[in-house]
């Protein structure tokens, strides 16, 4: 009965460290390989937008919700309102947490129709610079970077829940031996 219960506990451990593994390089997908090494992550949003020049060159990580993508005659223009990105570097779903504005110019064709209005995107882009535009009937000055790498998340269920969820379950059972009923983990979509 001590021996089911320990391999119980091992089963339970490895389980939870596959899962601890599985959760934690979602992150290193959103960054492709060969640009890992060259993204600066120390970088904020109001560092670009406080002092652009200073960060001119400079690979960054940003996320956030598309606000509008058009095609213009030799490249792609996305508006997306900044959102801070979490431990997974996924844009959060709250908007009152954004701190302005940001245009990603995708050099190659991008359709605009795969990045429609309210998609969450991360970008990782070069700082080129800012573009003033207007908003309304204020000029606005936006952080611009050269798109790298564009990930494109899942939309938000209503309620702010992401369509994928991971559980663990366990139980206790009595199978007349005394011990475990189960442990069980999973994904779900």
């Amino acid at each position: 009965m001590h021996c089911k219960r320990s391999s119980d506990r091992a089963v339970l451990a490895l389980t939870l460290l596959g899962m601890l593994i599985f959760v934690s390089s979602c992150a290193s997908e959103v960054i492709p390989k060969e640009l890992e090494g060259q993204v600066d992550r120390k970088v904020t949003f109001l560092q670009l937008k406080e002092a652009p020049a200073t960060y001119t060159g400079r690979m960054v990580v940003l996320g956030g919700e598309v606000l509008s993508a058009k095609r213009g005659n030799d490249s792609t223009r996305i508006e997306v309102l900044q959102l801070p990105l979490d431990s997974s570097l996924e844009p959060v779903p709250d908007r009152t947490t954004s701190q302005g504005r940001v245009l990603a110019i995708q050099k190659a064709f991008l359709d605009p129709a795969t990045v429609p209005v309210g998609t969450r995107v991360t970008i990782i882009g070069e700082m080129t610079g800012t573009t003033t535009l207007p908003i309304d009937d204020v000029q606005y000055t936006y952080p611009t970077l050269a798109l790298r790498h564009l990930k494109v998340w899942e939309r938000v269920q209503p309620g702010g829940r992401s369509p994928m969820s991971i559980g663990i379950g366990g139980g206790v059972g009595g199978g007349g031996g005394g011990g475990f009923g189960g442990i069980g983990a999973g994904v779900g979509f």
